[in-house]
């Protein structure tokens, strides 16, 4: 516990030096994104009378932004145990040294989950109240989007952090982002919904965590919760965060100290 408390520490100062820049793209993002896909595409979409029916009458900026605030989270949960780590395990050597110290492999692997999970509290919570402003959350039960947000982004960090363990260099990122990341952003519910994917492709979104982040977040967002398909989004969440958690426990102790 110390030891992962040390790791926080040691993020967080780091972090000190460079938020300036960080916090004024978590406040840009979604306003662009927002503004330019959901009321510029929204206006479009929301006058086809088919595509409403398929969004069951929802205007389509309140239908699309708990989407993009689950992709957000998945990209900034995701990028963040790429580069970074690798840093510190191949190229920086920071974990090596804090080894030399009494901290431990899972101190160093729980420090920076526990760090991740911070930051993606505070962009999702910036994210939800820039649509709130839109006037985009259309329930009370939206404040919970917030640390949904958060756990669909660790659903994509532990696992991923346990694979950079793994690598020497960072040719398996582009794969990660190229044949991972970007598709789920753009076939998870994201812009529109499953069921208008093709039959043999909807059962792959239905396993992936980003869509059971993204219609858990529309379901909060928009006052419509199914409570037992909600649990199962919650489990499964969760179960993607405890499996890349212990595989991440593995693979950084290879790493490190084998």
């Amino acid at each position: 516990m110390t030891s992962a408390v040390r790791v926080l520490e040691y993020d967080a100062r780091v972090f000190r030096r460079t938020w300036r820049g960080g916090i004024v793209m978590t406040f840009i993002s979604p306003i662009l994104f927002l503004a330019s896909m959901g009321f510029g595409l929204g206006r479009f979409v929301d006058s086809a009378g088919t595509a409403s029916q398929a969004l069951a009458g929802i205007p389509y900026a309140a239908w699309l932004a708990p989407g993009l605030l689950a992709a957000q989270a998945m990209q900034t949960g995701g990028f963040a145990m790429t580069y970074p780590i690798m840093g510190r395990i191949v190229w920086d050597k920071t974990y090596h040294g804090m080894l030399a110290t009494p901290m431990t492999v899972a101190g160093i692997v729980f420090g920076e989950i526990g760090w991740i999970t911070l930051r993606l509290l505070l962009s999702s919570a910036v994210f939800l109240l820039v649509m709130a402003g839109f006037g985009l959350v259309l329930s009370p039960l939206g404040v919970l989007a917030v640390p949904v947000a958060a756990l669909t982004g660790l659903a994509f960090s532990a696992p991923i952090s346990a694979f950079t363990a793994t690598q020497r260099n960072d040719q398996g990122f582009n794969a990660i982002f190229r044949f991972g990341l970007t598709p789920l952003f753009l076939f998870s519910g994201t812009f529109f919904p499953i069921e208008q994917l093709p039959a043999v492709i909807r059962p792959i979104a239905w396993i992936t965590p980003l869509w059971h982040g993204v219609d858990l977040i529309r379901m909060l967002t928009l006052g419509r919760v199914e409570p037992l398909l909600a649990f199962v989004h919650v489990l499964v969440l969760v179960a993607f965060v405890a499996a890349g958690t212990g595989l991440a426990l593995i693979t950084f102790r290879r790493a490190l100290v084998n």
